[in-house]
Formats: structure tokens, sequence, C-alpha cells
């Protein structure tokens, strides 16, 4: 996202897009107060080194585009350096972060949008972000923050969203005191039964639909685990979650004649295809593509 101004939900999705993903990773995520006081990142990948973990605060800075070709075929999030100089303009934000060949780490720390510490540290290999003070330097737009129970709901659906997208991974979610998740790396269908429960067991379909031009995999469910709201219908493109009315009223039209009317059914949905045919930045959060 380019937006200056990040709820908090917004800054664990930036920080949750950070890290990479590979078998033996693990991401955790630890939010105070809605994430209002802290929302804290940390994973046990490959760490930067101090000339990138100061760079990643530069707007338009990025390590994914090696050649102008690469903007043609990006299979990232976009560009992570710009959410950090965001976050930091109206946050107090803190990196610890070390590679695995490193004997120190490198804790640099940014607030107001200036560098305010930087030297070496210990740390365990990987990196942690740390995003404390939200809206500090701009107190009125606290206001425009939802309630702590609703900021927690979009914190916990990005959560859920990423997780689902990288089973692979190692992830896990304690919010204050209480630990929520904590999900070990496994298969799509071992972490979506993690995530909405072992009821699901028998009510899983395996999906997997291969074209020339697109490959559709996933699981959707049984008409019996319908339900009258939505919330467990996710869609992915190259593992981008992705909101799309067009084909979410394709994938609910099947069901026409066998759930209720106003009941949604249950799908998580990855379509991969060539990045060169499709745009991601048609909107800011870049929720939405065009085909």
């Amino acid at each position: 996202p380019s937006e200056a101004i990040h709820p908090p939900a917004a800054v664990a999705q930036d920080s949750l897009f950070f890290f990479m993903h590979t078998w033996g990773y693990e991401i955790r995520l630890l939010v105070r107060e809605a994430g209002k006081s802290m929302i804290m990142v940390t994973d046990n990948g490959c760490g930067m080194s101090p000339t990138d973990a100061r760079m990643a605060f530069e707007r338009h800075a990025t390590s994914k585009i090696r050649s102008a070709d690469d903007l043609f075929a990006i299979r990232t999030m976009g560009f992570r350096g710009e959410a950090l100089a965001s976050i930091a303009a109206v946050a107090e934000v803190e990196i610890r972060t070390r590679r695995h060949e490193d004997p120190l780490g490198t804790r640099i720390l940014v607030s107001d949008s200036r560098v305010r510490v930087q030297e070496p540290c210990a740390c365990l290999p990987g990196t942690q972000v740390t995003v404390q003070q939200l809206f500090y330097t701009v107190p009125a737009r606290k206001k425009f923050l939802k309630s702590d129970s609703v900021e927690l709901r979009h914190i916990h659906d990005e959560f859920v969203a990423q997780a689902i997208a990288h089973p692979e991974i190692g992830w896990s979610y304690t919010q204050g005191e209480n630990e929520m998740y904590r999900l070990q790396p496994s298969g799509l269908r071992q972490r979506i039964l993690a995530i909405y429960g072992k009821k699901y067991q028998e009510d899983l379909i395996s999906l997997d639909q291969d074209t020339e031009i697109i490959r559709i995999s996933g699981f959707i469910g049984s008409p019996s685990i319908a339900r009258r709201s939505r919330g467990e219908q996710l869609l992915y493109v190259n593992r981008r979650l992705i909101k799309n009315h067009y084909l979410n009223h394709a994938i609910s039209s099947a069901y026409e004649e066998l759930i209720a009317p106003g009941n949604y059914p249950f799908y998580t949905l990855f379509i991969e295809i060539d990045p060169n045919l499709i745009d991601i930045n048609v909107h800011p959060t870049k929720h939405e593509i065009k085909f």
C-alpha cells in the first residue's frame, strides 16, 4: 500500500508480508491493545545486512526487483520499504535483524520518519519488527480507529489469510497474554482444519484444475457447512488474497441449487497465472487485481 495512514490491521499486513516463505520458517505475531500500543512480528528467516535494514525504511526501496523486466512479472507483495516508511511516519518502529553468517545483528529505531538509533545488537538470526505508539505523531487520526474488537477482527482476518496462503510456514498469534494460534508447518488441508476446526474434516472437497492459462486448486466445502454470514470465502491469485465480485459470484452460483438462499459456501481457492496477464496496481491495498 502507498497510503501514508495505516490502521493496525494494515500495519500487521505490511509487516507479515515483509518475510519470506520457506519450509522450516516461523512467523510470530504479538499484538497488544488491538495493535494500538504494539504490534510485533518476528521471523527466523535469512535476516538483513545493516545496509539493507537501513534501506528498508527508504521510500520506494525494494530488494525484490533486479531489472525492469521484473516489474511485469511481480509475484511478491509489492514495495515493502514503502510500507515501512509510511508506518515509521506515524509510529515508532524498531527493527532487529541478523543474518545467519553474521556474529552480530543490527538494531534500528525510527520515529517521525527519522532514524534515532542504528547500532549493532545481539539477536537471533531473522528479523523482528516492532511498531509502537501508533499515530502518536498524528493523534487526530486515533479517533478514526474502530473499537478494539473491530480492529482485532481485522488483524485476525489478515493473520488467517496469510497463514492459509503459506501453510509451509509455522505461524503463531498472541493477543496480549493469550495465545490465539500456534500453527505447525503443514499441508493446506491440515492448515484449514487447524484454523477452522476438525469439524470440517469430512466436508472439504479437493479441487485441482489445470488449463493452458490458469491453474485452480484448493478446497471447497460441502453444502452442509454453508453459513448465513460471510468470512470463510478466500480467493488467492499467485498466493495474494484478492477480492473479486465476479469470481465470488461465479463460485456462489455453482451452489445455487445446493444451499439455501442467503447462505454462503466455504471455499479456499488458489489461482496460479502468469503475472504478465494481471495488473496488481489497480487498487491502493492491492486486494483487487485486473486480469
